[in-house]
């Protein structure tokens, strides 16, 4: 049994009472959440039963170099009754991005990034002993297993390695001048690092019938002026190249950051060998980002979705070939965006 496997039978073996043994066929998720803000949208999610929920970054608003105000905020966070209401019901995963990390669109130049570490394992719940308390980045992954199927849940950490990004400027429609992230064509420039790169080619080589690939930012979008991976394109062609040099069928990747919500496909030709698709979900609290008429090619929602939203993806395990429904569903639970496909169609040589 390999290293990853075995810390997967230890997971379910040590957590089977909280329901971590159980495959979800449910798995919610969300970003951007302001700890001074309401918080109603926990309770609609506590309401749906999900098998496990996923907070995909900007978990708070830190935005500092003072480790006790991080860790305050990240206590009156876990204070909310509806955070506990959801604690309750489903298994949480979690990884950071750039407001929690501690600094806005920072990287691996935060002074206090250590610390910040620290502070995000502790109010996750992470063991004290656990290994990942000793390495550096939050990176991590878990398998859920049940009926002869298998979950993998990859969580990135776009933020403790990441290279300084290009900023340069753009003119908006009313004669304002914009920051723009630039693309980054140094061929050492990073936003894994070397030894998470390393590490999630391993992952990829897990035996899995399903693969969320969790990263804080977004990885199909190449227009907008935000930060994404095509800030930095080489890491995102590796990206692509990995899913297909290692033989991972079944990726989907989850997102936050952009204050809106869409569904995004990139066909094989961009270096994947089968469809890749994105749900962006963001934000909790606050919503609004972008534009309603921010170009994205690779959109396959009608639109993008600026209210308050989270995400979902919904697995058929029953049937032959599962259906996987991809949605966004606003701040009442209602549905805005779906996509629906099936768990054969995201393997090599298959075409939609």
């Amino acid at each position: 049994m390999s290293v990853s496997r075995y810390l997967a039978f230890l997971l379910v073996a040590a957590a089977t009472h909280c329901g971590w043994a159980e495959l979800p066929r449910r798995i919610d998720f969300g970003s951007c959440i302001h700890q001074d803000k309401p918080q109603p949208i926990w309770d609609v999610i506590a309401a749906r039963k999900p098998g496990l929920f996923i907070l995909a970054g900007d978990n708070i608003y830190g935005d500092t170099v003072d480790i006790e105000v991080l860790r305050a905020k990240y206590a009156q966070l876990k204070a909310q009754p509806g955070y506990q209401s959801l604690l309750a019901v489903c298994p949480l995963l979690a990884t950071w991005d750039d407001h929690d990390f501690g600094i806005n669109d920072g990287g691996a130049e935060f002074p206090i990034k250590r610390e910040s570490q620290q502070a995000f394992l502790d109010f996750t719940d992470v063991s004290p002993d656990s290994p990942r308390r000793e390495r550096e980045g939050v990176y991590d992954a878990k398998v859920f297993e049940g009926d002869g199927r298998r979950l993998q849940v990859i969580l990135l950490d776009t933020r403790y390695f990441r290279s300084p990004l290009l900023i340069g400027e753009v003119t908006a429609p009313d004669g304002k001048i914009l920051k723009r992230n630039l693309p980054n064509p140094d061929p050492g420039a990073t936003i894994l690092g070397e030894a998470q790169w390393k590490w999630l080619g391993l992952q990829l080589q897990e035996p899995a019938d399903l693969r969320i690939i969790v990263s804080s930012i977004q990885v199909l979008p190449e227009e907008h002026r935000f930060e994404k991976w095509a800030n930095f394109p080489l890491e995102r062609d590796r990206l692509f190249h990995l899913i297909s040099q290692t033989k991972a069928s079944g990726v989907i990747f989850l997102s936050g950051d952009r204050h809106m919500a869409e569904i995004s496909r990139v066909l094989p030709e961009y270096g994947s060998s089968y469809p890749l698709f994105e749900i962006t979900s963001s934000g909790m609290t606050h919503a609004g980002g972008g534009s309603s008429g921010e170009s994205n090619r690779h959109r396959i929602s009608t639109t993008n979705f600026q209210k308050l939203n989270f995400g979902s993806i919904e697995i058929n395990w029953t049937e032959t070939d599962p259906l996987i429904r991809l949605l966004v569903l606003d701040a009442g639970g209602k549905e805005v965006q779906a996509h629906e496909v099936r768990l054969s169609e995201l393997h090599a040589h298959r075409e939609l």
